[in-house]
C-alpha cells in the first residue's frame, strides 16, 4: 500500500473539472502562435512601470538576494500603511501591515489564523474561484450566501444574517467583486460591519481591484471595524505587477504578529529587490492607478459598446475591475457549452461562470485588460458564434 496523503488535499481539490484547463490550454496555442484570443485572466496587458524594474535591477546588482524580515521590511510596511491612510481614513502603521507573496497569499493566511475545523466561513456568491480551496484549507465549512444577478451581483444582507450561528468565526468578500465589478455601497458596508461587530466576526476584505474604482476608492470596512477587518491588497491589478508576487494584509497588530508566525514557516520572507521595487511602486501610486482606471474603463466601454444588444451574450457593465460578464442564458447553450463551444468555433477563451459560484451559472467572465483592436475583434468572433447558434424558439 502507498503512503496516504493528508485529507487537506481532498479539501482543496477542485470541485468539478479544472477551471482553468481551457484558459491555459489557449496560454499555449496563444505562445505557439495561433491564432487565439486570450480573455481568460486577469492579467493586464501592461508593462510593469519603468522605475519599479529599474530599481529590482539596481537591488539585483547591489546584491540584496539575501533573507529578509518574514514580514516585510519596515520602510515598506510604513509605505503600506501611510498608502492606506490615505485611501482609507484608518489610522494604521507598520505594526498593522504584513508584506506577503501576493493578495492570494494574503488570503490564505487570513483563512489559517481565523478559522479551524468546526467553524464556518461566510463568503458571498458568486466569488473568486481560489476562495472555496482557500477557506476549506483552514478545515473550516464555507456557507454560501447569495449576491444574486437580479441584485446587481450585491450581497443579500437578509440572506448573510440568517446564515450567522454560533459556528460563524469570518466573512470573506472582495470589493470590487471579481468576476461581476460590484463595489459594495457605503449602507452594505455600514450593515456589515454592524452584524460583524454585533456576531464577534472577522471580516476579510478583498480590495485588489480597489485602484480601479472611481477615485481610486471604495467605502471601507476597515474604517468601520478596525478591530474585526483584514484588508487585503496588493500591486497585481493597479501597477501590471502579478507575476511580481507582492501582497499584504492590514489588520490589528494581534493578528499581524500571529500571521508572521505563520509566514515564518511559510515563505520566511520575500527577496529584497522585489520589496524595494514594491516601495517604488507604492510611491507610485496616484500614477499608476490614474493609469489603470482610465485604460479599464476605456476598454470596458469599448468592449460593451462592441456586444451591446446581443441577446445571446448580453453584456452587464461593471462598477470598476478588468472583467464583464456576460449572460448567455437565452443562447441556448450551457455556459460550459458556450465557452467550449467559442473557443473551438472561433478560438476566444473565456471563463464559465459555474466556476464562481451558483449565481454565476449561466453567466461567462471575460477579461477586457487587453487592447481596444483585441477587443473589438473577440467581440466581432462572440457576434458571428451567436449568429450560428439555434436558439429555443
Amino acid at each position: 500500500m502507498s503512503p496516504r496523503f493528508s485529507p487537506l488535499i481532498k479539501r482543496i481539490a477542485h470541485d468539478g473539472s479544472d477551471p482553468w484547463a481551457l484558459h491555459w490550454r489557449a496560454r499555449a496555442a496563444h505562445a505557439a502562435g495561433e491564432d487565439v484570443i486570450v480573455l481568460s485572466v486577469g492579467d493586464p496587458d501592461l508593462d510593469t512601470p519603468r522605475a519599479v524594474v529599474e530599481k529590482a535591477v539596481e537591488r539585483l546588482r547591489a546584491h540584496d538576494t539575501h533573507y529578509t524580515e518574514s514580514g516585510g521590511r519596515a520602510p515598506l510596511r510604513e509605505a503600506i500603511a501611510a498608502a492606506h491612510i490615505e485611501r482609507t481614513g484608518q489610522p494604521v502603521t507598520a505594526d498593522n501591515v504584513i508584506f506577503l507573496n501576493g493578495a492570494q497569499n494574503g488570503l490564505f493566511v487570513s483563512s489559517l489564523v481565523v478559522a479551524a475545523p468546526g467553524d464556518e466561513v461566510i463568503t458571498f456568491d458568486p466569488m473568486y474561484a481560489t476562495y472555496p480551496a482557500t477557506l476549506r484549507a483552514s478545515g473550516a465549512t464555507m456557507v454560501r450566501v447569495a449576491a444574486p444577478a437580479s441584485q446587481g451581483f450585491h450581497p443579500d444582507l437578509d440572506a448573510f444574517e440568517r446564515a450567522i450561528t454560533a459556528r460563524t468565526r469570518a466573512v470573506f468578500l472582495a470589493t470590487p467583486s471579481n468576476p461581476s465589478g460590484a463595489v459594495l455601497t457605503e449602507r452594505e458596508v455600514d450593515r456589515l460591519a454592524t452584524l460583524a461587530e454585533r456576531h464577534s466576526l472577522w471580516i476579510v476584505s478583498d480590495e485588489v481591484y480597489s485602484g480601479t474604482a472611481p477615485e481610486g476608492r471604495v467605502p471601507s470596512l476597515g474604517a468601520r471595524l478596525p478591530t474585526h477587518v483584514l484588508t487585503v491588497s496588493s500591486l497585481s491589478k493597479t501597477h501590471a505587477m502579478t507575476g511580481w508576487r507582492c501582497g499584504w494584509i492590514i489588520g490589528p497588530a494581534d493578528f499581524v504578529a500571529h500571521a508572521d508566525l505563520l509566514a515564518q514557516c511559510m515563505i520566511y520572507g520575500l527577496p529584497g529587490f522585489i520589496q524595494e521595487a514594491a516601495l517604488v511602486a507604492v510611491g507610485m501610486r496616484h500614477e499608476a492607478e490614474a493609469d489603470v482606471r482610465a485604460y479599464c474603463r476605456a476598454r470596458r466601454d469599448t468592449f460593451f459598446g462592441a456586444l451591446d444588444g446581443l441577446a445571446a451574450a448580453q453584456p452587464l457593465l461593471p462598477d470598476a475591475g478588468m472583467f464583464m460578464l456576460l449572460d448567455v442564458r437565452a443562447s441556448g447553450l450551457a455556459a460550459a457549452e458556450f465557452v467550449a463551444g467559442l473557443y473551438e468555433a472561433e478560438r476566444v477563451s473565456v471563463l464559465d461562470g459555474a466556476v464562481f459560484g451558483r449565481e454565476t451559472a449561466g453567466f461567462v467572465r471575460v477579461c477586457y485588460a487587453t487592447e481596444e483592436t483585441t477587443l473589438v475583434e473577440a467581440a466581432r468572433r462572440i457576434r458571428r458564434f451567436c449568429a450560428g447558434l439555434k436558439t429555443p424558439g
